[in-house]
């Protein structure tokens, strides 16, 4: 429920991707937002307002004159208690309408006499063409010189059967550009790198060791730092977890490799943050068969030799110069001593501690900040809630 209380003015023009947006819709209210549609007459070419008003659960608006406003200026009175004006889709001719303030229907006079406080996001969704047109491009300039969040469009495939950008964004993208719309800024500017996920140390081609890690609270660190404006790099471990939105993900399955891939990244772009939130394996299998071992007899068991892997958090921590570095700690008991002194021997400024099979797996998480000044509790969350509240924690901790 990351919009719950939210208001949210959605404006429909004429496009195919109007058929996107019913899930759209759907997709707001399930977030806790209230949603009160308002369609140009081309967008009823496309999907009805009887559609929208069922998945609403608001009645539709399509004219300004519409005699169901008490005062009959419904241009003025559907956004004066909204938290955000979201245009999907939003035709070229729309975009045209936002870059001259012109007012020639209910939605387009909507959005100019909007109050200033109140947010304008558009989805572009138009032919490639038509995007790449300059006219086009000179109305894009002029909408983000304005103030308007333009989320997309995307490449992809096209309802004219053409490829490239203008496509509209889908439905979760949306969402969460919406959600991070509403997010503070605290890291703006700022670079983040995080690792997350299990590692998985070969013993032969198809045999391995790693652990329960499922990524989940790495992943949503990510996000949370995008939608705090960061610019995140997330080196992922094995999982079955979509990349956040926003976010460049590099994929690795060693220990080795995830050290390799983060002190590349380290010497590409200077990093602000470093996240250690990986499971790492501590060993790697030395003696790792190029072929599967092969059982001969019941008695015979191969003998595994065992390397240590680097420690990618001390490593980087006690590099020249380094990046804010935060560790996460799974322990399996007596979580405040071992956190502790964890943190001294990493020789880190904050340490995100949790019990490891509590959550390996879960949706939710209980996380205990370990600092110079002691310890402190985020209770049990979702970890996306978790997430952005660390987030905000971390970027109290950059100012000071």
């Amino acid at each position: 429920m990351r919009l719950a209380g939210k208001k949210i003015v959605l404006g429909l023009t004429g496009g195919v991707a109007c058929y996107k947006v019913a899930e759209l819709t759907r997709a707001l209210g399930k977030a806790g937002a209230s949603v009160q549609v308002v369609m140009t007459n081309a967008a009823t070419q496309f999907i009805t307002t009887v559609t929208m008003q069922a998945l609403s659960g608001n009645t539709v608006y399509t004219d300004q004159w519409d005699a169901r406003i008490h005062n009959n200026m419904p241009h003025i009175d559907l956004t004066r208690d909204a938290d955000a004006i979201v245009i999907a889709p939003c035709s070229t001719d729309f975009m045209f309408k936002l870059a001259h303030g012109a007012c020639d229907d209910l939605l387009s006079t909507l959005c100019v006499a909007r109050p200033a406080h109140v947010p304008l996001l558009i989805a572009p969704a138009m032919n490639v063409e038509m995007w790449q047109n300059p006219a086009t491009q000179r109305n894009v300039a002029q909408i983000k010189a304005d103030g308007i969040r333009v989320m997309g469009p995307g490449s992809g495939d096209q309802a004219c059967g053409e490829t490239g950008m203008g496509r509209m964004l889908e439905p979760e993208q949306l969402l969460t550009e919406i959600i991070a719309s509403f997010q503070s800024k605290s890291l703006a500017g700022k670079h983040v790198l995080i690792t997350a996920g299990p590692t998985f140390e070969p013993i032969d081609p198809v045999r391995g060791i790693t652990n329960l890690s499922s990524g989940k609270m790495g992943y949503a660190i990510a996000q949370a730092a995008w939608e705090a404006g960061a610019k995140v790099t997330l080196i992922s471990g094995p999982t079955a977890l979509a990349q956040p939105y926003g976010v460049q993900r590099v994929n690795v399955q060693t220990a080795q490799q995830m050290h390799d891939a983060v002190m590349s990244a380290l010497k590409a772009q200077v990093q602000d943050v470093f996240i250690a939130v990986a499971a790492v394996a501590d060993w790697r299998v030395a003696n790792a068969s190029d072929q599967k071992i092969k059982k001969t007899s019941d008695s015979d068991t191969p003998q595994l030799e065992f390397a240590q892997n680097p420690d990618i958090l001390a490593l980087v921590a006690a590099l020249p110069n380094a990046p804010y570095c935060v560790g996460f700690a799974a322990e399996s008991e007596n979580l405040l001593q071992y956190g502790a002194a964890k943190r001294i021997k990493k020789n880190i400024p904050l340490l995100v501690g949790n019990i490891g099979h509590h959550t390996f797996g879960k949706d939710d998480n209980e996380l205990v900040l370990f600092d110079a000044h002691g310890h402190a509790e985020l209770g049990r969350a979702d970890k996306q809630t978790l997430a952005t509240k660390l987030v905000s924690e971390l970027a109290i901790r950059l100012k000071n």
